[in-house]
């Protein structure tokens, strides 16, 4: 029987700069391969071709997509057997527990021609620096964006009922977790809900929610108390021993988009754009913080305002997409050099070497 997939980010393209949660998922594994090497040789294509083969086998897999290419993959996870395989390359760093025992440092390197990239250095180094200008670019407009969303946020903290945000708070703490403790530390993983990436903004919430029996969508505006909402019930969660999964904003890192509480079917979420879902199935159901804690005809009040702001935050969200699509036009053709002098049977012969110790690894556990 094949093995489930999941999949979602544990990077960022964020208000913050690349963002990464990357140890929060790894941490925990018995057994990393860290892979290094340059673009184009193969990274991804050689993680998609081992997470199919032992999904086939019935094991489940975890994909960690790239939030520069969504199409692409920047890691993946065997969470049953504790094994990940990663792109250890900047922007997503590891940062190793035990070198050798645990990680292990995979050079896809060795199927270079150095001699023939050596003559494309000059084109190397100035794609490089176009597409580290064009990242940097990226995080300046999404920091503008985030002071923009700020002022937005202000105008429904400032017409905010706090009483009824922490009764209805208080009301989901009890019917979630009711007095139970359980008698184990709580497994905490912290993700991001989507990413900003050159095609606008992506996330995988069907998929993460897919066999989830009660959803509950939270609407309402910026500012009406959805990441508050969700730091809580998390933090209560954590106390009680509870398994989490923490999805934070792909916008805004220091925000929280969804909750996954597996143990109890449960998962909420902030269901408003650019992740904007509504209940197709039983169990789904809306929790609209607006109707529940903002003071009514705040949104007719404040239009005008609004409708300003809304329209300076989409101009500065875009132009950060379209220097997303810059730098990734700038990787493109760098991969496109790496390529052609890559030897790809020496890229296969290393995809079944780590696909070889994996099966040991495997006899191991079940002897």
């Amino acid at each position: 029987m094949k093995g489930k997939e999941w999949h979602y980010f544990a990077g960022g393209n964020t208000a913050k700069g690349f963002y990464s949660q990357f140890d929060s998922n790894f941490a925990v594994l018995e057994k990393v391969f860290i892979l290094k090497g340059g673009p184009g040789n193969g990274k991804s294509t050689l993680m998609k071709n081992l997470a199919s083969a032992f999904q086939e086998k019935g094991n489940d897999v975890e994909y960690i997509h790239c939030s520069s290419d969504s199409d692409s993959i920047d890691g993946i996870i065997f969470p049953a057997i504790k094994i990940g395989i990663v792109d250890g390359t900047a922007p997503h760093i590891i940062e190793p527990k035990v070198p050798g025992a645990i990680e292990e440092y995979v050079n896809l390197g060795v199927a270079w021609d150095s001699q023939q990239l050596s003559a494309k250095k000059d084109a190397i180094i100035h794609l490089i620096s176009e597409k580290e200008e064009a990242y940097a670019s990226a995080y300046q407009a999404f920091a503008d964006a985030l002071a923009i969303h700020d002022e937005w946020e202000t105008i429904y903290i400032s017409n905010m009922d706090y009483e009824k945000l922490n009764n209805l708070t208080e009301e989901l703490k009890s019917f979630f977790f009711g007095e139970i403790v359980l008698n184990k530390e709580a497994n905490v993983r912290h993700r991001f809900l989507g990413a900003a990436t050159p095609k606008g903004a992506v996330d995988f919430i069907p998929n993460l929610t897919s066999d989830i029996r009660k959803r509950y969508f939270l609407k309402g505006r910026p500012g009406s108390g959805k990441s508050t909402l969700l730091k809580k019930l998390a933090s209560t969660a954590e106390s009680k021993g509870f398994d989490v999964e923490i999805y934070h904003c792909g916008f805004d890192p220091n925000s929280l988009d969804m909750l996954i509480f597996r143990e109890l079917g449960i998962a909420i979420f902030d269901s408003t754009a650019p992740h904007e879902y509504f209940p197709n199935r039983e169990g789904d159901e809306i929790i609209d913080l607006y109707n529940v804690a903002i003071y009514p005809e705040t949104d007719e009040m404040f239009e005008d305002q609004i409708a300003t702001i809304s329209a300076r935050y989409r101009e500065k969200m875009n132009e950060g997409t379209a220097y997303l699509a810059d730098a990734k036009k700038s990787h493109e053709q760098l991969e496109d050099i790496y390529k052609r002098y890559v030897n790809f049977k020496i890229v296969e012969e290393i995809e079944h070497k780590i696909e070889a110790s994996i099966i040991e690894l495997l006899k191991r556990t079940t002897e």
